[in-house]
């Protein structure tokens, strides 16, 4: 199925092959669930040739496989993309291409590689060998080096409006509950399919929330509550609360259907506390969940919010060794 809200950038880059001006090296960049990783594979079998070729990425996206194309991510039981697996693909990109047509690389997600990982990578990114495409994947940009963005041509991927995410997803499959999952993937439609299997965990995520800053739920219960769920979900869906709190904090006209607080409890808080507390969250989801305690973060972090956030600007540690505030 296609991804029609790819469309000026897939007849842009069309446009750039035909005269033969694309770039070695791109960014993709861009939130989860709108769509990354299929651009990616249709531009590389676009770039190799690897049939079947379409318009449009593709959903479902399956991972193209040919000889001259290398997909690097993680290894398996790893969270980081290290220097190991950067030095391996460099030595690979220098050698002949099989098939005689140049040759791709994925690194998914660039934000994924060590600091060595990425200096290793960065003389490969200015001066790539012979024909070579190299695709960066990034769902936070803010975890890359500023050495990196100067290599690469950037290329950002943003959720189409509400109304396109529906009627796209009600083609794929016919469900009541899209605009809720909406809500929750942050109106990207690809993370809705998969909010849609999580709403009810999103629900009990929002009742004990607005309970917490409501003072009406303990902050330590509901963290020992929350420390049975996937810890990227959880912080997933708390930076996309606190992004809704920040529009309606600031006073835009945007009305969050999906914020899990009372305005009257938001009202309270400071919004420069507002954006504290967001890089906080920011900050826990750029590490690996066993780097850190995860219950005694969760309790650091609801007790800072059953608190109104008044002490977010204050550099402390957390009981379970994460960083609060640098």
């Amino acid at each position: 199925m296609d991804l029609n809200w790819h469309s000026e950038f897939a007849d842009a880059w069309l446009q750039r092959m035909a005269q033969n001006r694309l770039p070695h090296a791109v960014l993709l960049a861009g939130p989860p669930g709108v769509g990354k990783r299929a651009a990616a594979a249709w531009m590389v079998a676009q770039r190799l040739g690897i049939a079947p070729l379409s318009d449009l990425p593709q959903y479902p996206s399956e991972r193209p496989k040919h000889a001259d194309l290398r997909w690097i991510e993680a290894a398996e039981g790893k969270e980081a993309i290290g220097i190991d697996l950067i030095r391996e693909l460099v030595s690979d990109l220098s050698l002949t291409s099989y098939a005689g047509g140049g040759k791709a690389a994925v690194i998914d997600p660039a934000n994924a590689m060590t600091t060595n990982a990425a200096n290793s990578l960065l003389k490969t990114l200015e001066e790539p060998p012979g024909d070579t495409l190299i695709i960066l994947i990034a769902d936070r940009t803010g975890h890359l080096p500023a050495t990196i963005f100067s290599r690469c041509q950037r290329i950002d991927f943003a959720a189409p409006a509400p109304e396109e995410s529906l009627a796209w997803l009600n083609r794929l499959q016919h469900n009541d509950g899209w605009a809720a999952a909406l809500r929750v993937s942050g109106g990207a439609p690809l993370g809705a399919v998969v909010a849609i299997e999580q709403l009810d965990t999103s629900t009990a995520l929002a009742r004990d929330f607005g309970a917490v800053a409501a003072g009406r739920s303990s902050a330590l219960a509901v963290a020992a509550t929350w420390s049975k769920i996937e810890p990227a979900f959880v912080l997933d869906w708390l930076a996309r609360q606190l992004q809704m709190a920040i529009q309606v904090s600031s006073g835009s006209e945007f009305r969050a259907s999906g914020l899990a607080i009372e305005e009257s409890v938001l009202r309270r808080m400071d919004t420069r506390n507002l954006f504290c507390y967001l890089d906080i969250i920011n900050r826990l989801r750029g590490q690996s969940a066993g780097s850190y305690n995860v219950q005694l973060t969760l309790e650091g972090l609801l007790i800072d919010w059953s608190e109104g956030l008044v002490n977010c600007g204050i550099d402390r540690q957390l009981p379970g060794g994460s960083l609060l505030q640098a």
